[in-house]
């Protein structure tokens, strides 16, 4: 799979990983209202090339199923999860972040009313999953990321739901997941940030529908973590499931949750 696929396709492979217990949650949500412009839709998923995995996703109906990770519920260390490691602060640092934040800001104040990022391609994640955050992804920024770090064009944009209305809290970025630590650093200090990855993906076998597969084993909350266990168990799997991710909550005003993970 090539770079450019693996981005856009990288948040689909989300909506794969937690159907356990939200599957409940989708049936607990269906007569709720949703704002019907522009949200993301089956046909929106179907344009993501995932292979196998995508062909599940779109046969079983089950790309509307969110996950915890995209709304901030399972951020916890794990076997399969990587965080960047704490770094001393650095001469500089604090006013590296400071500076970002400057800068996003005044980027994404236009994004406080969210027709606005929907009108200029912002695609709301799984909108029909009650979630703690909601991702609101432009693809373009995505990609762009993939070459270089821009504070002011974040892969997503980060709402809570009140009363029906999408309420701006902040944004995150996405990285290669080809750069080590140290490049890392030079996008945001780690010093007071620390990137994420999701990693040691075991998917279930071919052709095991989303409903049937054993979500114990399977998936990023599942106990297999190693190829050889994924292996003896006909999984399919994947080391690293897509990139680097970050969040930024700019109108915080305690320090400590601005960069919260």
């Amino acid at each position: 799979m090539n770079k450019t696929k693996w981005i856009v396709a990288g948040i689909a492979v989300l909506a794969l990983i937690y159907l356990p217990g939200l599957h409940a949650q989708q049936n607990q949500s269906q007569g709720q209202s949703q704002p019907p412009a522009h949200q993301q839709s089956d046909s929106d998923m179907k344009g993501m090339d995932m292979g196998d995995m995508q062909h599940d996703t779109d046969q079983s109906g089950q790309a509307r199923a969110a996950n915890e990770d995209m709304s901030g519920m399972h951020m916890e260390m794990s076997a399969h999860m990587k965080m960047t490691a704490s770094r001393p602060e650095a001469p500089g640092d604090g006013a590296r972040a400071e500076k970002i934040v400057a800068q996003l800001k005044p980027a994404i104040e236009k994004y406080r009313d969210y027709h606005v990022a929907l009108n200029e391609g912002f695609k709301i994640f799984m909108p029909n999953i009650p979630q703690e955050h909601y991702h609101f992804t432009n693809y373009r920024n995505a990609l762009e990321a993939q070459i270089a770090f821009d504070p002011t064009k974040p892969t997503s944009l980060l709402y809570k739901k009140v009363e029906g209305e999408y309420q701006l809290e902040g944004a995150m970025f996405t990285a290669p997941k080809r750069l080590t630590e140290d490049q890392l650093n030079e996008r945001i200090p780690l010093s007071i940030a620390h990137w994420h990855e999701h990693v040691n993906l075991c998917m279930p076998p071919k052709g095991v529908g989303m409903m049937q597969a054993d979500w114990k084993q399977f998936g990023l909350r599942g106990s297999i973590a190693t190829q050889d266990a994924c292996d003896a168990a006909g999984g399919r799997w994947m080391p690293i499931v897509f990139n680097w991710m970050v969040h930024v909550y700019p109108y915080e005003t305690d320090p400590a949750k601005v960069w919260a993970h």
